[in-house]
């Protein structure tokens, strides 16, 4: 934390030393809860009338999303590399207006299965895929981790950067259908072994060129690494010898390259202070405005240690004041085991809320910001904190009923196969959990009334939210270890209305990363940002979705990254609207 910047005040010195106390003398408080049901010290209301809530189907097979997504042996883990699996993206890599797919994969140790890849499907636009891997230059059999999407280079192609154990990959779209690996070119490769993990295109200097920030896991080289054993610490859970780490591994610094307008990048880790950031192991990074001062921040779930939250000093510098705002440890002090991160409104107040999911017998965090970037845990009042059953992954804040109510989603799977022969309490295929927004800042679960594909048992990691058939509702692309990815199809009820808002950067960057949307509607206001990455190392859809419910007119506004705004009143729903910077609503993309 670095305290000359920082603007301390009383209420946050009084916040922040019962935090740091407790995680010194507080007792670890966990309780594991059956699936489906309330916690026994819930204080949700009773749950009032709803409507019936969207149905999802699993059409990841008659989609043609059928190859196997390898990732170590599931039978026995030798080593942390193979338990973390990787993320997938929803993006349109050919610009047709319809979102393809790309999911990444793994290998094993001591071999590469014959077809282990990652994964790009084109979206054939009548709810079929190809699998367009081989030609489009992507086939890559190394342990990818998390993908983040943008137009590096303007050029008007959203561009991939995958995280890997072993060499971070940047990969530019050529506009024709392929990309081209320009990591070296692009000034990115480095000359030891990093276990990357998040990553996130922000333009944290405001130049209209997007610049990247890459989190790293932990330091661990295979070759000399530790083997499961009961009889060294860290590397035994449950009475059961199992994969080393994350605690007992060193902790690696983070990395930001500042993107020099030619295509290459330059590292500034130190001179912005990222590098200094250390202690913590990084995995998902999110950038979005978290103090409300126009200029991106970045925040990081970290695993067993805190999360990180790195804001914006307006000078080329960040610093670190997760702890005093409230997002790095638990109300009681504890160092939590985060993964993934969801960003959006959930209590419809025009800030933007966190949500970030843990280790089993962890409740998922539900971070309600409070304005200038303070948060508070919510997530005992909001009805989440009794699932603490299964580890979990990837999660958003998404309305997939379109009341205008956004709803809580994560996916769930464990990482020791072992331990469940000995201790059924800890499965190791889990289901996807839902929470529905009941529209007063409380949540419900629900499971088989969402249809089968909520409830279906996977080793599950990163999700990505989409419309991939362009109806009008967010579906649900899932990554899942040693099976072939979901898809879960939203069939969303009839007669609540949606509009999309999809921007084109102009002197921001093209990708629009960074840029808030304001919506109102009937008497509600909702805002969301474009994020290059989320849930647990993901990219969701880029054109940013508002269930309006019954409302059929929204006003929306645009605040661009360079600190601009523009207004467009009375839009009518069920459209997607395209926004190009300094131009106002323009003809888009085929929907």
């Amino acid at each position: 934390m670095s305290l000359p910047n920082s603007r301390w005040t009383r209420r946050k010195v009084l916040r922040s030393v019962p935090a740091l106390c407790a995680s010194c003398v507080l007792p670890r408080i966990l309780s594991a809860e059956p699936q489906g049901k309330p916690a026994a010290h819930s204080t949700t209301p009773p749950l009032p009338a709803l409507k019936p809530f969207s149905q999802f189907t699993d059409v990841a097979q008659s989609a043609g999303l059928t190859k196997t997504m390898y990732y170590g042996v599931p039978e026995s883990v030798t080593y942390i590399v193979e338990e973390m699996g990787g993320g997938c993206a929803f993006f349109d890599y050919d610009n047709d207006g319809w979102m393809d797919i790309f999911i990444l994969g793994g290998r094993r140790l001591q071999d590469i299965p014959k077809g282990a890849s990652n994964r790009l499907y084109k979206n054939n636009r009548d709810g079929t895929f190809s699998d367009v891997t081989e030609k489009s230059g992507l086939l890559d059999a190394g342990w990818a981790v998390g993908v983040c999407v943008g137009d590096y280079d303007n050029d008007g192609f959203e561009d991939l950067f995958v995280t890997y154990y072993g060499q971070n990959k940047l990969y530019h779209n050529n506009g024709n259908g392929t990309f081209t690996d320009v990591t070296e070119k692009a000034g990115l490769l480095h000359d030891v072994i990093h276990f990357g993990a998040g990553c996130t295109f922000i333009d944290y200097n405001r130049d209209g060129h997007l610049d990247l920030f890459v989190s790293n896991y932990v330091d661990i080289d295979l070759a000399h690494a530790m083997k499961p054993s009961l009889d060294m610490p860290n590397c035994s859970y449950e009475g059961v010898a199992v994969a080393c780490g994350p605690r007992g591994l060193k902790p690696p610094p983070q990395f930001l390259y500042r993107n020099n307008g030619n295509g290459t990048f330059t590292d500034v880790s130190k001179e912005s202070g990222i590098a200094s950031f250390r202690g913590s192991y990084g995995l998902t990074a999110v950038a979005f405005d978290a103090d409300d001062d126009g200029w991106p921040d970045i925040f990081v779930a970290c695993d067993t240690t805190s999360s990180l939250l790195l804001l914006n000093n307006h000078d080329g510098t960040f610093r670190e004041e997760g702890l005093m705002r409230g997002v790095a440890i638990s109300p009681d002090g504890e160092e939590m085991a985060g993964m993934g991160i969801g960003i959006g409104d959930y209590d419809l107040d025009g800030r933007l809320d966190i949500v970030k999911t843990h280790f089993q017998l962890q409740a998922t965090g539900l971070y309600k910001n409070l304005g200038r970037g303070e948060f508070e845990d919510q997530a005992q009042a909001a009805g989440l904190a009794g699932e603490r059953t299964y580890v979990s992954w990837g999660t958003g804040i998404v309305d997939l009923d379109n009341d205008g109510f956004p709803d809580i989603f994560w996916v769930t799977g464990n990482v020791y196969a072992e331990i469940e022969r000995i201790n059924p309490k800890f499965p190791y295929k889990g289901p996807r959990v839902l929470f529905r927004n009941r529209g007063n800042g409380t949540f419900v679960r629900i499971g088989d009334e969402a249809g089968p594909a909520i409830n279906a048992l996977h080793v599950s990691r990163g999700c990505a939210f989409g419309d991939f058939d362009n109806d009008g509702d967010l579906d649900i692309v899932v990554m899942n270890q040693h099976e072939p990815p979901s898809l879960l199809r939203n069939d969303a009820p009839k007669g609540n209305h949606w509009i999309k808002v999809r921007l084109e950067g102009t002197k921001s960057n093209r990708s629009a990363i960074g840029a808030r949307v304001t919506v109102r509607y009937g008497g509600k206001v909702q805002v969301q940002a474009v994020l290059s990455q989320a849930s647990y190392m993901s990219s969701n859809d880029p054109r940013l979705h508002f269930g309006l419910g019954p409302e059929t007119i929204a006003d929306i506004e645009v605040l661009w990254p360079t600190g601009v705004v523009e207004k467009f009143p009375s839009q009518a729903a069920n459209r997607l609207v395209t926004v190009l910077e300094g131009h106002g609503i323009v003809p888009g993309r085929p929907f």
